[in-house]
């Protein structure tokens, strides 16, 4: 019998991205709230800044487009932050999205299947994925149980189940 085997990711679905962004901006210039405060989410391949008058309205601009994120399935682990800072006379929060598994999470997450998994289970760095391969689908399936409950720093999907 061949080996079963599936793929662990990291990836942000562009369109939803691009949904969420889309709803947060037109929150933003519906809410009374915001009014005069100037916000402003910019978003291109997979950078995101936001933008407004006063530290706390920012803050607040990145509370819509987190809900936002939330509502579409997309986590909030995916997107990598930095502190809100001072341009020109405006306040700006800047963002990467990320996708793909970094080579050091990719082995801390072999390292954990290694450790807690089943030992007949296989896996394989390949780029910015992670391939689990067994005879057993159980033991797949207890890999896949495992991968879910642990507490990466990385949104993961399972991907190729086959």
């Amino acid at each position: 019998m061949a080996d079963s085997s599936f793929d662990i990711v990291s990836s942000v679905d562009p369109m939803e991205l691009s949904n969420a962004v889309n709803q947060a901006q037109k929150e933003l210039t519906q809410r009374y709230d915001f009014k005069g405060v100037d916000p402003e989410i910019t978003f291109q391949g997979d950078s995101v800044a936001l933008y407004a008058s006063s530290e706390e309205r920012v803050k607040a601009v990145l509370d819509v487009l987190q809900s936002k994120l939330v509502k579409r399935g997309i986590s909030l682990k995916s997107l990598e932050l930095s502190d809100p800072s001072l341009q020109g006379k405006r306040y700006r929060i800047g963002g990467n999205v990320k996708n793909g598994i970094s080579s050091e999470n990719a082995k801390k997450i072999t390292k954990l299947i290694r450790d807690e998994g089943p030992k007949a289970v296989k896996t394989q760095i390949q780029g910015d994925e992670v391939r689990v391969s067994s005879k057993s689908r159980d033991d797949l399936q207890e890999v896949i149980s495992l991968i879910k409950s642990a507490d990466l720093d990385i949104d993961v999907q399972v991907t190729n189940y086959r």
